[in-house]
């Protein structure tokens, strides 16, 4: 077959790089299981291991640094049966470490080919995580500081059933490449090479240094034969398949009319426990009972059991561009936590706004009209003050109606709950509001 290089973009590496070489080689492995541009995919990480995607003919993608691998599984899982192959320098292996580790564990089929040159070649010869300790790099003294890394180590301790080292002057390196194409899973071959642009400018390496080093080392050949395991795309479709199919989710249909036209905004403010994300969504899908746009913002302690608890709500027959509100149609005071964290908007408010405030709680100066409701008084617990004031809300004809609301509780609960929920909203509507 045909070679896959781009005769239009030429590889325009440093003379002497050994990037070059893979790129030849990676060219010939293809070309030798006729592999054609359509059928493979080059992902390619920053750094001069980030030009290879425009070296071939090729589906493509170039994207951050040291995140290759996380582009790469999200092709191969929607394509799979593209060929992908990643190209990451020992910089974004370093920078990417963590994503390395996920794709050993994971073990989606995909070939990661690591130029592996000891240095940050394309930034200034910085210290990368595979540069050897004694090496004079341009980062001074710091990598001495630090270990190597061991790719073929961690990898294979990661999980990782085939992992390769060798060098960018192996006579056979098309080969090698193309059995870690072949190989059914992960596959990364640790490829070994000068670049003479900045490491060899300060380190004398040699091809027979590089040969003689890799001999020094751990073999790794291939198929490291503890970690071979279904490969992840296929097993994932075989346990799927046997998944019961979930049901789409359940339309709503546009049934009533809002109490009032246009775009309203709603802010209830509470506290943990109050069920104000639930009120939120409830809201919301009242207004799409009425055939409105919705977006519904929360807002609350990562403690979740305590401190503020804040949803804000849009209902709009023209669509949201943002889900942010500062000057809201309705806010809901029901606890002093929530107040607090939003104080900032009382002073912007104009009699336009509603407050419907549970007695007790304390709010800011305000030009708002204030409605004081005594829900604690009325029988209501803590835990349904959300649910009631939007019965409130409904009973004054405010943003939602009782039809709408009605609908959207069904549409949210079920069994005992559903009946509880309507119980409070009958109990809500006969009390003063």
């Amino acid at each position: 077959m045909d070679s896959l290089l781009n005769t239009g973009r030429p590889p325009v590496f440093c003379p002497g790089c050994s990037h070059e070489r893979v790129v030849r080689a990676l060219d010939k492995a293809l070309s030798n299981m006729k592999i054609t541009g359509d059928k493979a995919v080059i992902v390619s990480d920053i750094g001069c291991s980030g030009l290879f995607d425009t070296f071939f003919n090729t589906h493509a993608f170039h994207g951050l640094h040291g995140r290759a691998l996380t582009y790469a599984a999200g092709i191969k899982m929607a394509q799979p049966a593209l060929n992908v192959i990643v190209t990451m320098g020992d910089g974004g292996l370093g920078i990417g470490g963590a994503h390395l580790l996920a794709a050993c564990r994971r073990n989606l089929n995909l070939t990661l080919l690591i130029l592996n040159n000891f240095n940050f070649g394309m930034t200034g010869g910085q210290f990368s995580v595979t540069t050897p300790q004694e090496a004079q790099v341009g980062s001074a003294f710091l990598n001495r500081l630090e270990k190597p890394f061991d790719v073929c180590s961690v990898a294979r301790s990661a999980g990782a059933p085939y992992v390769s080292r060798c060098s960018s002057y192996l006579d056979d390196l098309p080969y090698e490449i193309e059995q870690a194409i072949r190989f059914e899973g992960f596959s990364l071959i640790d490829i070994w090479g000068i670049c003479p642009g900045r490491y060899t400018k300060r380190n004398k390496l040699t091809p027979q240094m590089i040969d003689d080093s890799i001999a020094g080392n751990e073999p790794f050949t291939g198929v490291i034969t503890d970690n071979l395991r279904k490969e992840y795309g296929q097993h994932y479709r075989e346990i799927a398949s046997g998944l019961q199919k979930i049901a789409p989710p359940v339309g709503i249909n546009t049934e009533y009319v809002p109490p009032e036209a246009g775009r309203r905004e709603v802010i209830i403010l509470g506290s943990a426990g109050q069920r104000i994300i639930t009120s939120g969504d409830i809201l919301c899908t009242a207004g799409l009972t009425a055939g409105l746009k919705v977006t519904q913002k929360n807002d609350y302690n990562i403690t979740v059991l305590r401190g503020p608890s804040i949803s804000e709500i849009i209902l709009s027959p023209e669509d949201i561009g943002f889900s942010g509100t500062d000057k809201p149609s309705v806010i809901i005071a029901l606890a002093h936590e929530g107040v607090e964290k939003r104080k900032y908007l009382f002073g912007n408010l104009d009699k336009n706004t509603l407050i419907i405030r549970v007695k007790g709680v304390d709010i800011p100066d305000t030009q708002a009209t204030v409605l004081d409701i005594e829900l604690k008084e009325q029988g209501f617990k803590n835990q349904d003050w959300a649910l009631a004031s939007l019965a409130v809300m409904a009973k004054l004809n405010k943003t939602v109606s009782f039809d709408m609301l009605d609908a959207a509780i069904k549409h949210v609960f079920k069994d005992k709950i559903l009946e509880s929920a309507l119980n409070l909203i009958n109990k809500a509507k006969v009390q003063k509001a």
